[in-house]
């Protein structure tokens, strides 16, 4: 182990000083070479330096048998922390899909699916190639075979189609098999709608097929779920609305003979019997509070719903950054951890300030995606709105940095905090909505002033 750090990592770390480099050769049409793509921080030496212009993977290999048994390992620790928590296994999940760490991990996620489902790939022996999937016997279970759709984003579509058909092929091979319905609860579901749905002058075939539908996405051509641009727009009064515009850019079916068909009715039927929302996240070099897109695939999931059944669903985030040690935390415990280590940690503050106008852009960013989440999923507690004020909108040294180098982000965090208290999302005291007011006005006047000069 001495020698392979020695004479592999860390040689493999000092060239990473070569990325500026690299961004300025493709600015300029030069040669970037190529590299390949994954996670240093899951061991993934091999693709060191950084900087490269990489290569995605073989999507025929996904699931990887090493994504397998920590896929397995997320769905035990998904089921054991729903049995703690409710005493019964998860009956209908939704899970949220994304391209690059599927790249990264060489799929853990649909690992997980597959598993939870109770299906497992079949490898060619020779090439590492998926050939099929192979039903895991009832005896074999440790648990009820789980009903799971997915919301792909935009990139998995388009990167794997062949795993968007995979998971189709799942979904009816599950649904297909003689079991009770009590140990096979995606037969359940879709024989329960199938039904219905010939009860209205469906034909049987076509009603099975509408009913198995369980892999979502964006109409072909179209990218993300919309939630952002409604939140920032304020084009929304409850969290059931953003639900709808979840409900209205997601609801697309994918599969076997099928792409991008229209099919938010049955999605929205999907959506009234799933009680839990999950998304892994495979590192901790970034968190759910990065980019508004975490909230807007996963905390629009949970809106959705919100909207369609009239409750929030259970919502876990898992943290698979160590495949021997995966988690699953609450979106509630996953929003104070988060806090906690880096929205209000002030090292993490300090080091944005030192890019001052873009750092300052980023802490404004930070206030809005707390927002954003809050919109969707009511994850923000009265004490994190209060630190959010405290230390990034009244703190004096903070305001005087702001003024110097971006007024328009303080502008935009006070205006964005008395947003959450006239929407009722923040009960703040008197005295700090009147600071704030105050603290909103006073910057609106001097960028009004810079704007005039």
């Amino acid at each position: 182990m001495t020698e392979f750090i020695r004479d592999i990592v860390l040689p493999k770390l000092a060239q990473t000083t070569g990325e500026i480099d690299s961004v300025a050769a493709a600015l300029s049409g030069r040669h970037v070479l190529p590299g390949g793509s994954g996670a240093p921080t899951r061991g993934m030496v091999d693709i060191l330096p950084t900087g490269r212009n990489f290569f995605s993977v073989d999507p025929f290999r996904i699931p990887s048998p090493t994504a397998w048994a920590t896929g397995k390992a997320l769905g035990d620790a998904l089921v054991e922390r729903h049995i703690n928590e409710t005493g019964r296994p998860p009956e209908s999940i939704g899970m949220v899909i994304w391209g690059s760490p599927t790249m990264r991990t060489m799929g853990e996620d649909i690992a997980e699916a597959f598993y939870l489902m109770g299906v497992k790939p079949v490898w060619n022996s020779r090439n590492g190639r998926i050939e099929g999937l192979e039903v895991i016997p009832a005896g074999e279970l440790k648990f009820p075979r789980v009903d799971v759709t997915f919301r792909t984003s935009g990139f998995f579509r388009d990167s794997f189609p062949n795993l968007m058909e995979l998971l189709d092929e799942a979904a009816a091979m599950v649904t297909a098999l003689d079991e009770p319905v009590e140990k096979n609860f995606l037969r359940k579901h879709v024989l329960t709608e199938a039904e219905e749905l010939v009860r209205r002058g469906i034909d049987p075939e076509e009603a099975l097929r509408e009913a198995s539908f369980r892999v979502f996405s964006d109409p072909p051509g179209v990218y993300g779920a919309g939630i952002a641009a409604a939140i920032d727009a304020k084009a929304w009064e409850k969290s059931e609305d953003l639900g709808e515009v979840y409900i209205a850019w997601g609801g697309y079916a994918y599969g076997k003979g099928v792409y991008g068909e229209d099919m938010r009715d049955a999605f929205r039927r999907r959506l009234s019997d799933i009680s839990l929302v999950v998304k892994n996240e495979d590192s901790r070099e970034y968190d759910l509070f990065s980019s508004d897109d975490f909230n807007a695939y996963f905390g629009g999931f949970v809106a959705a719903v919100k909207a369609v059944s009239g409750s929030y669903p259970r919502a876990y985030s898992g943290d698979a950054s160590d495949p021997d040690r995966v988690k699953y935390r609450n979106l509630q415990q996953e929003t104070k951890h988060i806090f906690r280590s880096r929205i209000l940690n002030p090292k993490w503050m300090e080091g944005l300030m030192r890019h001052g106008y873009k750092g300052a852009g980023d802490l404004s960013r930070a206030v809005d995606i707390s927002f954003h989440w809050d919109a969707t999923s009511d994850v923000m507690e009265d004490w994190m709105y209060d630190a959010l004020s405290e230390k990034y909108a009244l703190d004096e040294k903070m305001q005087k940095w702001f003024r110097e180098v971006n007024p328009h982000a303080l502008q935009n965090i006070t205006e964005r905090l008395l947003e959450a208290v006239s929407r009722g999302m923040w009960n703040a005291s008197g005295e700090m909505k009147k600071r704030l007011e105050d603290a909103y006005l006073d910057i609106e006047g001097d960028v009004e002033e810079r704007t005039d000069a």
